[in-house]
C-alpha cells in the first residue's frame, strides 16, 4: 500500500504518522485481497484559521473503486481516529457490496413461521 500525506508537517506529522499506524496495519488486513501497489491512500491534514481544530481528509484508491473520509478534532490525532473509523466501515461496505452479500442475505425463519401460524388460527 503507497501512503503519502500533504499539508503535514513537523511534529504534527510524528503524531499523524503514529496515530495512524494501527489503522493503516487494519487497513492492510482488510484489503489484502488487492495488490499491494495498486492501493493507494492519500490524506491531507489542514488547520483550521478561525478554530484551533484539525480536519484530515483520507482518499483510498483501490483498482474497484475510490472511497473517501474526513474527519475534524480537535488535534491532529482525534481527526485521524475519525477519518481512519470512517475509512475502515466504507471499505466493509465496498466489500460486502463486490461480494453481493445483499443476494445472499436470508429471511429468518422464526418470523415467516409465526405469521404463517396467526394466519392458521
Amino acid at each position: 500500500m503507497k501512503i503519502d500525506y500533504s499539508n503535514v508537517h513537523g511534529e504534527v506529522r510524528k503524531e499523524l504518522e503514529r496515530e495512524s499506524q494501527h489503522h493503516i496495519e487494519k487497513l492492510g488486513r482488510l484489503l489484502k485481497k488487492y495488490p499491494q501497489d495498486s492501493v493507494h491512500l492519500h490524506g491531507r491534514l489542514e488547520k483550521s484559521a478561525r478554530k484551533s481544530e484539525y480536519e484530515l481528509s483520507l482518499n483510498l484508491i483501490l483498482p474497484t473503486g475510490t472511497l473517501h473520509a474526513t474527519g475534524t478534532g480537535s488535534d491532529a490525532r482525534a481527526s485521524a481516529k475519525m477519518a481512519f473509523t470512517e475509512i475502515e466501515a466504507q471499505v466493509k461496505k465496498h466489500q460486502q457490496k463486490l461480494r453481493k452479500d445483499y443476494v445472499w442475505k436470508r429471511k429468518r425463519e422464526g418470523v415467516a413461521l409465526k405469521a404463517y401460524e396467526v394466519s392458521a388460527t
